[in-house]
This record gives C-alpha cells, sequence and structure tokens, in this order.
C-alpha cells in the first residue's frame, strides 16, 4: 500500500515505515504528524485518485529530527565587469517516519 501525498508545496510517494525529508515543519521532535491532503492511495491493486483529494483518508507520522542539508553555493559574476559575488545556502528539513495510511475501508 502506498499514497501520493501534497506537503510544503511538493508531492510525495509514501509506505510505511518510510523515512521521509520534507521542508521544515513546525513541529517538535517526537510528536506525530498528519497528513490530509492525500491525491492518491494504492491499496492492493485498487487505486483511489483523488478530485483533488481523496477523502477520508490520512497519512500519519513520527517526526524524527531536524536539520540542514549540504551547502549550496551561488555564485554571480558579469564578465569584464570585476563583479562577483559568492553566497551559501543550507535548506532546512524535517525527517518524518511515516507510521500509518489510514483509509476508510481500513476502519470497517
Amino acid at each position: 500500500m502506498y499514497a501520493i501525498i501534497e506537503a510544503c508545496g511538493r508531492q510525495y510517494k509514501v509506505q510505511e515505515n518510510d523515512v521521509v525529508f520534507f521542508e521544515k515543519l513546525d513541529t517538535e521532535e517526537g510528536k506525530t504528524v498528519s497528513f490530509d491532503k492525500v491525491i492518491l492511495v494504492s491499496e492492493e491493486g485498487k487505486v483511489q485518485v483523488g478530485n483533488p483529494y481523496v477523502k477520508n483518508v490520512k497519512v500519519e507520522g513520527k517526526v524524527v529530527s531536524h536539520g540542514k542539508g549540504k551547502k549550496v553555493l551561488v555564485f554571480k559574476y558579469k564578465a569584464k565587469k570585476n563583479e562577483r559575488k559568492t553566497r551559501g545556502h543550507r535548506q532546512e528539513y524535517t525527517k518524518v517516519e511515516i507510521t500509518s495510511i489510514k483509509t476508510s475501508t481500513a476502519k470497517a
């Protein structure tokens, strides 16, 4: 069973026990997060596609840690002008372990 969810402006394919890196979420480590914006659910060969989201489906996960990614260097240069700028950026992320995908058929 897998699901495609929308979080932080991106779409992620998740399964139970997966570890996913999201952009920084405002939750503490060890807390539970739930994602309601489920676009697609595939369960035992049956596929449910939402319009735009599938109803009565939730994906829950546990926040494992917060951190920063590798540094990305941005170098701006203008030829023949002696103009050079170097900037660095480290994107913050939240590491989430997916614990369950709850559908309406699982409750019944």
